[in-house]
């Protein structure tokens, strides 16, 4: 009703301030959620994109790995989804988005490198890249930030 709803928005009014205390703290745990929720969704999104690929191009990916590691093959099948968009804080790759990598590169790029292969924040280990080696994560690491030039 209007009076409990009054209540919850301003309890002041009623002597109530522990209740907007406890509404607050309630708040902010679900939008904790909303952001953790959000965050899973990408993830499993582009998982499952990544996956139904994978079905599709295993000959293709033996045939790749037998004359060597294509980088920008990789990055469009296991990265492209969250860095071309920035989802869930991921560093945009492209013409011009040096400026979201800098920061992350002042701890030097064996630190990025290091992040990546073991995950950092909404980012998995080796994102979405099963099949890559900490060399190969490398490569893609170094793809995407000349890219990003």
């Amino acid at each position: 009703t209007r009076s409990s709803l009054a209540r919850v928005v301003a309890p002041e009014a009623f002597g109530k301030t522990d209740n907007h205390r406890f509404f607050d703290k309630e708040v902010k745990r679900v939008l904790r959620m909303n952001n953790f929720l959000k965050s899973s969704l990408v993830a499993m999104t582009a998982f499952a994109a990544t996956a139904s690929f994978a079905n599709n191009r295993e000959v293709l990916q033996l045939a790749q790995v037998s004359q060597g590691f294509n980088a920008e093959q990789k990055y469009m099948a296991s990265c492209f989804a969250c860095h071309s968009t920035g989802a869930a804080g991921a560093p945009k790759v492209g013409a011009g988005m040096m400026s979201e990598w800098e920061p992350r590169l002042e701890k030097g790029l064996d630190a990025v490198v290091a992040n990546a292969v073991n995950g950092v924040n909404a980012m998995p280990a080796k994102g979405l890249c099963f099949d890559c080696n900490e060399d190969d994560i490398r490569a893609l690491v170094e793809y995407m930030l000349e890219t990003s030039q």
